[in-house]
């Protein structure tokens, strides 16, 4: 069925060791993505080498080691996705190595279906995986390998990117981990929605408690372990704080092995094939969303973006919420779920589940390719439920870029959605003033507490009561660190003070 350029998914694969294992391998980022792009050649029920032979286009998601200025600690390719071409018959014509962001998966069904539809490309693979398990393996040990490759051939590398997400300002203050840059977002929704510290925590429990469910049935599965709510809540040497407000059962697992892939083409080459119809899973909605950048946003506690981006692929789908059968909503903490939940008008215990994997503290946060394991588990369940509808959302950064896909075996035609529209319109909302250099007093907007370093270090988005203008700082201050470790310090009354270190603050 469907016009001969439409874009159809044919095949997925998933690959993940566990440290615990007998065949544990302490594999590298191209030896998962290999076990993860032959596993998806195989699902496409045809001849995997002559897939292979037929890939045109091979699309990288950026492994950790590779995206950011720090030189991989064990070596790595110079061209990611060609080493794992090379390893599986394939020379594509071109290959991409993409930016850093979780978003990255959906975005590149959506970049690369568009491609096949317009005919720029015929037969493509997206793959991904992450070493983060290997990494920390080899960590004190003297016997660490080198997976250095020199590869020969063309590459699209479109850089990591990371500093469209950081800058000197933010690393200054502490923000150069997830925990703590979703923990300001997080605490300021608390604030908004006025709910206690404890409750808040509680309520982020009972959110993720069965993500743990899902996660515990799932192969795949990083830490195949069901939680309960209390355990996630109570804090224990286990189950550590690791930024505020965010105990280490509410963070993505990022140490993990895993890799993903997905093997996309038009109508006309998997009737060539020879692919099966029922292999394939058309993408009826999609949309990708930029944020503005995290200081400059009116509320840090929601994410027009996020809101925009599910709508938009809705509308696109011609589908309601009520028309969606599955749901994978992007899970390295709670408030991107929440955000999406509160976008879609569902509740965290929805009957559908907000999760296929089992989430990204439970199922693994293979880095910027955990949404490629999540289009992977929509395609398998599509492909159970003909007919119905699966919903991917997958973000990225400081919750900065968000995209969704909405994927079903009914034939669909190529859509175009209104992104680039929308993204002018999220661009011109409204911004908050910053000020870099602050001093003078000032209020708590937000906050999150780092436990990470020797010293106990307080993170403190504020107002300066000047002119409203919004800052950084950081406090050692017993007092303060004390508030914002035990207590509630929003809106509590600071000094802050700047430095040639940073901003520094303590109560007024």
């Amino acid at each position: 069925m469907g016009d001969a350029r439409t874009p159809v998914i044919v095949g997925i694969g998933q690959f993940t060791e566990n440290i615990g294992d007998s065949e544990y391998r302490a594999m590298s980022a191209v030896e998962l993505a290999v076990e993860a792009a032959k596993a998806a050649l195989a699902d496409t029920g045809v001849d995997g080498a002559a897939v292979a032979k037929a890939i045109d286009t091979v699309i990288g998601l950026r492994p950790f080691d590779i995206s950011s200025p720090i030189p991989p600690k064990l070596g790595a390719s110079n061209n990611y996705p060609r080493s794992i071409m090379r390893r599986i018959g394939a020379d594509p014509a071109r290959a991409v190595l993409e930016p850093v962001g979780g978003q990255g998966p959906q975005k590149l069904v959506t970049e690369f279906g568009a491609a096949i539809a317009n005919g720029d490309a015929d037969v493509v693979m997206i793959v991904g995986s992450e070493a983060g398990s290997t990494a920390r393996y080899y960590a004190g040990r003297d016997d660490k390998p080198d997976f250095t490759e020199q590869i020969d051939g063309q590459l699209e590398d479109r850089g990591h990117q990371l500093f469209s997400y950081i800058s000197e300002y933010t690393i200054k203050h502490g923000l150069t981990g997830a925990p703590s840059q979703y923990g300001l977002l997080e605490n300021a929704r608390r604030a908004r929605l006025g709910v206690s510290v404890a409750d808040y925590r509680r309520q982020m429990a009972e959110l993720f408690a069965p993500l743990s469910k899902i996660a515990a049935k799932n192969p795949f599965s990083s830490s195949p372990v069901e939680r309960e709510v209390d355990e996630i809540v109570t804090v224990t040497d286990d189950n550590r704080m690791i930024a505020d407000p965010y105990p280490r059962l509410l963070v993505a697992r990022d140490q993990v092995n895993q890799g993903a892939a997905a093997v996309l083409m038009s109508v006309e080459a998997a009737r060539r094939l020879g692919v099966p119809e029922d292999k394939w899973v058309y993408l009826h909605g999609h949309a990708d969303m930029v944020e503005q950048q995290v200081l400059e946003r009116a509320d840090l506690g929601a994410s027009p973006a996020a809101v925009h981006a599910a709508r938009e692929a809705l509308r696109v789908a011609g589908l309601g919420v009520d028309d969606i059968a599955t749901l994978d909503l992007y899970s390295c903490f709670p408030f991107p779920v929440f955000v999406m939940c509160e976008a879609l008008g569902i509740d965290g215990d929805d009957p559908r589940g907000l999760t296929l994997t089992g989430g990204l503290p439970y199922f693994g946060g293979p880095g910027n390719s955990y949404s490629l394991h999540a289009i992977a588990e929509t395609v398998t369940q599509m492909r159970d439920r003909p007919g119905q509808f699966g919903f991917v959302g997958a973000n990225g950064g400081i919750m900065s870029k968000y995209s969704v896909g909405i994927y079903s075996t009914a034939p669909a035609p190529w859509r175009a959605d209104r992104s680039a529209e929308l993204n002018a319109e999220i661009a011109a909302l409204p911004k908050v003033a910053v000020t870099e250099v602050a001093d003078g007093p000032a209020t708590i907007e937000t906050y999150s507490v780092r436990y990470d370093w020797p010293v106990r270090t307080g993170i403190i988005v504020g107002r300066l009561d000047a002119d409203g203008s919004r800052f950084l700082a950081t406090t050692k201050d017993e007092d303060l660190v004390g508030l914002m470790s035990d207590g509630d310090p929003i809106g509590a009354r600071i000094v802050v003070k700047s430095t040639e270190k940073g901003n520094r603050a303590r109560l007024a």
